[in-house]
């Protein structure tokens, strides 16, 4: 089949069968004339920016054209994408013009991150450039700089990243744009977000349920953003769904989300549409603030919206080799691809750099001509650039002692629901730089003491409106996510809990900021921020009652590939150590925590100043377990997570009794990164201390709550692993009891002490001459057992009974059955 033809430019959608009369949906303002000094600032801006991002994709010498071009003066490789640059750079020269007349704070966040020319060359223009890159001065040399450099190793990349200034979005992967421009305005009363979304990201799942994210905009205490439609109407190679939508299908479209839609196309005089468009929206956001912060706030509000409808590649080449390009998808990434060795095509780009007359925009020095400059800012706080917002505004937390919220050792108690009462007096502490953003999760994970003095922050639900509520709860993932993205890089906190199985949806989400904040940190511009949170509970262990589909510990996995400098997980085994780990995440910066834990009451082993050192630590001997407090043993059992070390204790227990003859230590491990090789890690052991914790000759057993392939990465390089086995989960589930997950997943306390008497018979001949009937009267009960599920479809009663190894005897423990 032949491919599809497009056989003009810039095609219009075709008619839709909605009825006329909801265009009067759409905003329609009076036609404002700019003042002609403003027009020309505007004009000129947008030439010489456009000037710069096409000459950043081409030129490796003579910047401004001072002599016909040659093959010389053309990169080696062409990178870049032109197509979404002149819609950019327009949309930044009237934030420029918007800040300068309201002495406006605004981020710009850009959802079409593959547009960094635009934004480098308005960067550039701006002189936010030259404020975190001397090099790249407002000079001729500076201009030579940016443009030689772009796309090079030694030059900025071909995206918006964590070294362009006023970014808080890395531009790779598409989607994200809108939430993370909502939630970087949650707390920041004065504060507008400009959030461009190209048509095509618009075609993503999470882009789509974050137009709800004004819904959760509380116009007392937080800013506002304006979303801007970027309707260029082509993706790579084809036109997008906005594209072939017509203004009726828009106009109603977002009028469903509950938005105010304004259409700004009238390209013969653009500059005075959008102007005063932008105008009108920052006049209803003004006025949305306004109601609410007198006390008689506007339900339901309907917040502004742009679509702004430019032709993909506008002022680009009309045609190459006689095809469309301006206006079409060959516009998308570099129209003249064969520039370096084509006579036609060096021709064609010399004339279109010439187009924007770069000898009138520019001064002899470089610098450029006075119109540009009336439409910045003249208060460099004020410019897109130096936001603060964007790169220094971190706000340190005041938290409590945490172990005034702790359990009594020998207790039981739900790790969750301690984290609950703690987070509740952290948000009295710091009403205004903490946030929870949560898939309507939180009173299932047992967290619901946050709600003893705050609310949820649900503004079109008439019971949580305008109270401000530290907690948002919207079923999206990547809605939460974005949010928590926006909130943490404009200097505050966040925390993201979700159900185990369902944080790795945003798994790519979480990978990309964590390429932002590597970046980040290796500028010397950018402060610390707080690290971002995740709490991963409802594990696959206590998913019994909801089956298979929701045993999924993998994101624990993501989170062990990321940098060593922000890679860390925690699986505290109890509710005192769940807190220590909970405060030392919520006090830390720059990384990504995960912490895995358990919301069904589990037993307190440690005490509040146990659990502290052990958290220091990262590992330690369990001397309670252990015999002779783990000297000299001739095995040695790991717990990894909550019900797997519980294992790890009840098969110390039952080893007690059936083989009082092997000596057994116990470890328990909650920082997963202590097990790295030696350096690989901050948190890595040394040999010397891994040799002193695990022993450096005997047989090592570990009981792990993820995939097995993750500890042994971990593990990897050390020496003498052939002593080591491990058990983790195995991908064997269904809707079952508690303790049948554990056999199913060959985690039980049946399989450790099996282990343990494999492992302890190597070395240990008393063991070994009884293994056989050890282990066959072991497997044997474990035998009983699983059939005694299968018939009753429960456990028996004293399955969770915890052991007291001094009294040899066992405390009752009902585990309860998942909510």
């Amino acid at each position: 089949m032949p491919g599809q033809i497009v056989d003009r430019p810039n095609p219009r959608p075709l008619p839709s069968h909605i009825d006329d009369h909801v265009l009067s949906l759409a905003v329609k303002l009076e036609k404002a004339r700019l003042q002609s000094s403003v027009a020309r600032g505007l004009q000129e801006f947008r030439r010489a920016a456009n000037y710069i991002a096409a000459a950043m994709i081409f030129l490796s010498d003579n910047v401004l054209l001072e002599r016909n071009l040659t093959f010389d003066d053309i990169k080696p490789r062409l990178l870049g994408h032109w197509g979404t640059c002149p819609g950019l750079t327009l949309v930044y020269s009237h934030l420029d013009l918007l800040a300068t007349k309201h002495n406006q704070d605004i981020i710009y966040v850009v959802g079409p991150g593959h547009g960094a020319p635009a934004i480098l060359a308005s960067l550039w223009l701006e002189g936010s450039l030259e404020r975190f890159y001397p090099q790249y001065s407002r000079t001729k040399q500076g201009l030579h700089n940016l443009i030689t450099k772009f796309s090079t190793p030694s030059g900025f990349p071909s995206h918006i990243n964590a070294e362009t200034p006023g970014a808080i979005h890395e531009g790779g992967e598409l989607g994200y744009a809108l939430p993370v421009a909502y939630g970087a305005v949650m707390d920041r009363p004065d504060l507008v977000v400009a959030c461009v979304v190209g048509d095509g990201e618009s075609e993503t799942g999470p882009t789509a349920t974050a137009w709800h994210a004004a819904k959760y905009i509380d116009p007392k205490e937080s800013g506002a953003v304006i979303p801007i439609v970027h309707v260029n109407g082509f993706k790579i190679s084809e036109r997008t769904i906005y594209g072939c939508m017509d203004d009726k299908e828009m106009a109603t479209l977002f009028t469903g989300y509950g938005y105010q839609p304004r259409f700004v196309e009238d390209l013969e005089d653009i500059d005075a549409d959008l102007g005063a468009s932008m105008e009108w929206a920052l006049g209803e956001i003004h006025r949305i603030q306004k109601a609410a912060r007198l006390g008689k706030p506007i339900m339901k509000p309907r917040w502004p919206v742009l679509i702004l409808r430019t032709p993909k590649g506008w002022s680009g080449p009309k045609k190459v080799h006689g095809e469309i390009v301006e206006g079409s998808f060959h516009a998308h990434q570099v129209p003249l691809m064969a520039a370096k060795n084509d006579e036609e095509e060096l021709e064609q780009l010399q004339e279109w750099l010439l187009s924007y007359k770069p000898s009138e925009l520019f001064t002899k020095d470089g610098s450029v001509v006075e119109d540009i400059l009336k439409i910045i800012p003249e208060d460099d706080s004020k410019k897109l650039g130096q936001q603060i917002d964007t790169y220094g505004s971190h706000e340190e937390l005041k938290l409590p002692d945490w172990k005034g919220f702790g359990a009594k050792k020998g207790e039981q108690a739900s790790c969750m629901k301690g984290c609950g009462e703690l987070l509740d007096q952290i948000f009295v502490d710091n009403p205004h730089s903490i946030r929870v953003f949560s898939p309507d999760e939180l009173v299932s994970n047992k967290l619901d003491a946050v709600f003893k003095h705050t609310g949820r922050n649900f503004q079109w639900d008439e019971f949580s409106n305008g109270q401000g509520g530290r907690v948002i709860e919207i079923l999206s993932e990547h809605t939460c996510q974005g949010f928590m993205q926006g909130y943490t890089l404009t200097g505050r906190t966040a925390l993201f809990p979700s159900y185990e199985s369902f944080l790795g949806i945003i798994h790519t989400m979480m990978v990309q900021y964590s390429k932002f904040n590597k970046m980040a940190r290796e500028t010397t511009w950018r402060k610390d921020i707080s690290s971002i949170n995740y709490i991963e509970t409802s594990t696959w262990t206590r998913q019994e009652h909801n089956g298979f589909s929701h045993q999924n510990p993998s994101f624990i996995g993501a989170v062990l590939n990321l940098k060593p400098t922000a890679a860390r997980v925690y699986l505290p085994p109890d509710a005192n150590t769940f807190l220590s780990t909970l405060a030392h995440c919520l006090r830390s910066k720059n990384y990504v925590n995960l912490m895995v834990g358990s919301k069904q009451p589990q037993p307190v082993f440690l005490s509040p100043d146990e659990a502290e050192s052990h958290c220091r630590a990262g590992a330690s001997v369990w001397k309670f377990a252990s015999t002779d407090d783990g000297l000299d043993p001739d095995v040695v059992l790991v717990g990894i997570g909550a019900e797997l070390t519980f294992e790890v204790i009840e098969a110390a227990a039952m080893l007690r009794k059936k083989a009082p003859n092997l000596r057994v230590r116990v470890i328990n491990v909650t920082d997963l990164m202590v097990l790295g090789l030696e350096g690989s890690h901050p948190h890595a052991l040394s040999h010397n201390d891994f040799d002193a914790l695990f022993t450096a000759d005997k047989s090592i057993h570990f009981n792990y709550h993820g995939y097995a392939n993750e500890l042994k990465g971990l593990l990897f390089g050390r020496p003498n692993l052939h002593h080591i086995t491990i058990e983790a989960y195995d991908e064997e589930g269904s809707t079952t009891t508690p303790l049948d997950m554990m056999l199913r997943n060959r985690v039980s306390r049946w399989h450790v002490v099996d282990a343990a008497l494999k492992g302890a018979a190597v070395g240990n001949e008393k063991v070994r001459v009884d293994m056989h009937e050890l282990r066959s009267n072991n497997l044997h009960e474990l035998k009983k057992v699983s059939d005694y599920i299968l018939k009753t479809g429960k456990d028996p009663d004293d399955a969770y009974d915890t052991p007291d190894f001094e009294s040899g005897k066992s405390t009752h423990r009902d585990v309860g059955y998942a909510d």
